[in-house]
């Protein structure tokens, strides 16, 4: 009988969509391609699935559907959650790049909203004039937000050049460049900065943990320190905001640099006259921890690594990659690559769990810690539990090991892990060859200079 009920009411659902199906259109006026585009999202029904709390129709209390609507409703929440980016749009701000880039992607493939939705939801589906809305939405908002002048069909391309400058204030950066290698900073004068971000060895040490103080390991690989300027947090789990607040973790961290505070540290570097004479002309108020990682961050802003052949590409040198290369560019976004590496930094940009499709930690075969934990640490969520910070891909053809945990020693290993685990597909050897291609082409130039690093590297 049960059954019987529920067969009905679906065919009865069908029929209404069927009939009304035409009810609900692509909105059409002289307003703005932006609240367009949100129209379409808020009539589509985003939030159904990707919210916290979401506004769950009748049916989701009945047997046998209701189960399958709660579970695709937790199932979106858990891989993008939609309020921060409808929250900016009707408030007339910029949304995140990466809210962006998944909306941009899943449109394009036409995978949202899903048939079981819009099957019950009449006028919800994506249509192709609901596409094209959008994706000029999208060209226009990346235009608007990089205001990098790519032109033609870069111009709404989800990967930006580098700028080649930074506006820093000269005198301060080098005093931070000298703090920056300064192993005074340490409590017995053994690890500065610089012992595991190396300038020559691409902003890392290779290493898959770090070496603190009398040889103590840390619990987490050691991002570039390149371009992290264009992170929009600092850390794997984004506990500092800032630069400044990155370089002030390290000093007083008792595996790192295990100082007890900025003021044993002050009283060493007090007795350096010549650099306290060329520190206090730069801050007349002196030392202070304010001071010195103000100092730090302005020297790393000037760690960016621009015109690689990839930033030359964009913005339309088209012989600066290879065919190959283009291809495997292509590739990376067909596998969603380029929803989370995105931008100027290609990440940095957003919070993401690892493990989207399949769960990595249970296959990964290393014991669970707590740095596995992620952004979880900082906020206690459960949702936040193993995401992470994503990854800047500049330059990452120098600065293996891969992942927060430093377990992938090649970037091919990578790459296949990725597909896997956040993209749900197992590339060929093929594919994975030719994204390697395209990510060998984002190396930049520092100072002038083609990156390099002077650590052997890793057969791929």
């Amino acid at each position: 009988m049960k059954k019987r009920l529920f067969i009905t009411f679906l065919v009865l659902i069908v029929a209404l969509f069927t009939i009304y199906r035409i009810s609900v259109k692509a909105p059409s006026g002289n307003y703005p391609l932006q609240n367009k585009a949100t129209a379409i999202f808020i009539k589509g029904g985003c939030l159904s699935c990707h919210s916290a709390n979401p506004d769950l129709p009748f049916y989701a209390d009945l047997p046998v559907i209701g189960n399958m609507v709660k579970n695709d409703s937790k199932e979106g929440y858990r891989m993008f959650d939609m309020t921060p980016m409808m929250t900016a749009l009707e408030n007339g701000i910029l949304p995140s790049p990466v809210d962006v880039a998944k909306v941009e992607k899943v449109t394009m493939d036409g995978t949202m909203p899903p048939a079981q939705y819009y099957l019950v939801h009449w006028g919800s589906e994506m249509t192709s004039t609901k596409r094209d809305i959008i994706i000029e939405w999208v060209t226009d908002y990346r235009e608007e937000y990089y205001a990098d002048g790519l032109q033609g069909e870069r111009a709404g391309e989800p990967i930006r050049p580098i700028p080649l400058t930074v506006a820093v204030d000269a005198r301060k950066a080098e005093l931070g460049r000298i703090l920056y290698h300064d192993v005074r900073l340490s409590s017995d004068n053994t690890v500065s900065c610089a012992t595991c971000h190396g300038l020559n060895t691409a902003g890392v040490d290779n290493k898959q943990y770090s070496e603190g103080v009398q040889g103590q390991l840390g619990g987490v690989n050691a991002p570039t320190v390149f371009n992290a300027v264009f992170n929009f947090v600092q850390f794997w789990d984004g506990r500092a905001t800032t630069l400044a607040e990155q370089a002030a973790g390290p000093p007083l961290n008792p595996v790192e640099m295990a100082s007890t505070s900025f003021d044993e540290i002050i009283a060493k570097l007090q007795a350096d006259k010549e650099l306290t004479q060329a520190f206090t002309e730069a801050y007349p108020d002196g030392w202070s921890e304010a001071n010195i990682t103000n100092a730090i961050e302005m020297f790393e802003m000037t760690l960016i690594t621009p015109n690689s052949r990839f930033d030359k590409y964009l913005r339309g040198d088209d012989n600066a990659i290879t065919a190959v290369e283009k291809e495997g560019y292509e590739l990376f976004k067909k596998y969603n690559c380029a929803t989370c590496h995105v931008g100027i930094n290609l990440g940095g940009e957003s919070y993401e769990l690892m493990g989207l499709r399949k769960h990595y930690f249970a296959d990964r075969n290393m014991e669970m810690t707590v740095e596995d934990d992620g952004r979880y640490k900082v906020t206690q969520q459960e949702r936040d539990r193993h995401r992470f910070k994503v990854p800047s891909l500049r330059n990452v053809a120098l600065t293996w090991p891969y992942y927060h945990d430093g377990s992938q020693a090649s970037l091919k290993e990578a790459v296949c892990k990725m597909g896997t685990y956040q993209s749900g597909v197992e590339l060929t050897d093929e594919e994975e060859d030719k994204i390697v291609a395209f990510l060998n082409t984002l190396t930049g130039e520092y100072e002038g200079k083609t990156l390099t690093n002077d650590n052997t590297q890793p057969i791929q």
